[in-house]
């Protein structure tokens, strides 16, 4: 009896070995075919990321404004450089100008290289460092939120409340007294407003205008200097396994 039992245990623990083992070698596998998708993750960042930098870079600019013709157009509008410069509502950045422009063709040529994938490395610098600044002179002020929480329960905030972290707090109190606030418009509203025709495209919201949105382009952007713009799925890759690479080996041979 004790013979069988012995056995009984010698097998399953050979046939669970022998699972762990092909369960392993298939995950493996599955690892090593993979690798044909790898550029799926940064053609979807570069589908999420130019769009918005299209926008903000052709906001800038002066397309959109019909009493401007010509070479003025590819221009930053007088509001936007103005903005730049001013050092009571503005950014108060030296040599407005310049930077205006830079900035807008660094967001719209930027964003339509990163939708093909075209210079993707190359063109990240530039939208990280206007990342930065957005973050660091619009933004920076008022904290992460780009939209406040209302609930304090679920708060993201509420996890650095766990760690300790004191400033958190501040956000959850913050959370509590946005919530009275947006209630109070919700009240307003219901009382004298149309609330079907009002809330029909979506509710309405207490925008904080944090870094939140600046960081997490700049997060994206730096994924994709390290990661390139992807395989099979970007011009970069087709420019440098069908243009540069062979001729970088023909000069290596000569």
């Amino acid at each position: 009896m004790k013979l069988l039992l012995a056995k009984s245990v010698l097998i399953s623990n050979f046939i669970f070995r022998k699972s762990i083992m092909l369960l392993l070698s298939s995950y493996h596998q599955f690892l090593n075919k993979l690798h044909y998708a790898n550029g799926l993750p940064a053609l979807l960042i570069r589908l999420y990321l130019a769009p918005i930098f299209i926008m903000a870079g052709y906001s800038k600019l002066q397309f959109s404004d019909s009493s401007v013709s010509g070479v003025a157009q590819l221009f930053a509008s007088p509001e936007i450089v103005e903005w730049f410069g001013n050092t009571d509502w503005g950014l108060g950045l030296p040599f407005p100008e310049v930077l205006a422009n830079l900035a807008a063709w660094s967001e719209f040529l930027g964003g339509w290289l990163i939708l093909i994938g075209l210079f993707t490395r190359l063109i990240s610098i530039p939208l990280m460092f206007t990342m930065i600044i957005a973050a660091t002179s619009v933004h920076g002020e008022n904290g992460w939120f780009a939209i406040t929480p209302t609930n304090p329960d679920i708060s993201p905030a509420k996890v650095f409340v766990w760690l300790g972290f004191e400033q958190a707090e501040q956000s959850l109190e913050n959370s509590i007294e946005a919530d009275k606030r947006l209630e109070a418009m919700r009240s307003l509203l219901a009382e004298n407003g149309h609330t079907e025709w009002l809330y029909e495209t979506g509710s309405i919201v207490v925008l904080n205008n944090g870094i939140e949105f600046a960081a997490t382009y700049f997060l994206l952007l730096l994924a994709l200097f390290f990661i390139g713009a992807g395989r099979f799925t970007s011009m970069d890759y087709y420019l440098y396994n069908h243009w540069l690479k062979p001729r970088i080996k023909n000069n290596y041979q000569i």
